[in-house]
């Protein structure tokens, strides 16, 4: 158990040393990605002991958990504020899920796995943040589909999201010089289909 003294210098240098170190954390992996996670690390970053870290975060795994359910909450967030048209168009919603992860490359892997895989799926409010976001995709497809085709239609653009992400924070589509457009012709191409075979 932490002293009343070292809870009372936590709060004196950092206000809040939980959010400071979660911060620390988010930059530590947009500098150098999940693998350069480390407590002692982000002790030395936000300027405390490294014994320090544990009054918050019980190990490195906890860390990437709560910095996970941040990545889904914003995520989220950013999904649900994307406008669902009367037709059904799906691309705002698949726009704002590839901002995020440009965005935010090093906790996006994160988020999916990448060196931490219980920061996915280790805890609740991971889970029941992740179903907010498959269910705005759902909503999306509810005014153009039959209920018992939604669950592989999502699957279908969730993956071409999440690859199309991936794609392009690792430098693997060449977009030239407006990535913008490349993600709007893949989007439209998803929601009208492939042209038919000759």
């Amino acid at each position: 158990m932490p002293s009343p003294a070292t809870r009372a210098d936590d709060r004196y240098h950092h206000g809040d040393l939980r959010k400071a170190l979660l911060n620390a954390a988010r930059t530590l992996l947009e500098e150098r990605g999940p693998a350069a996670l480390s407590l002692r690390e982000l002790a030395r970053r936000v300027g405390v002991s490294a014994p320090s870290v544990y009054h918050h975060f019980s190990s490195l795994d906890a860390i990437a958990v709560a910095l996970a359910e941040q990545g889904f909450t914003e995520l989220t967030e950013g999904l649900e504020a994307a406008p669902i048209h009367a037709e059904g168009q799906l691309a705002p919603t698949g726009h704002a899920y590839i901002a995020f992860a440009r965005a935010n490359p090093g906790l996006y892997r994160l988020m999916f796995g990448e060196g931490f895989r219980d920061a996915s799926k280790g805890s609740q409010a991971v889970h029941a943040l992740r179903e907010r976001a498959y269910e705005k995709v759902v909503a999306g497809l509810r005014t153009r589909l039959p209920a018992d085709e939604l669950p592989v239609a999502a699957l279908f653009l969730w993956s071409l999201a999440h690859g199309l992400a991936l794609l392009m924070i690792d430098r693997q589509v060449d977009a030239g010089a407006d990535a913008e457009a490349v993600i709007r012709s893949v989007l439209r191409l998803a929601g009208v289909g492939l042209p038919p075979s000759a």
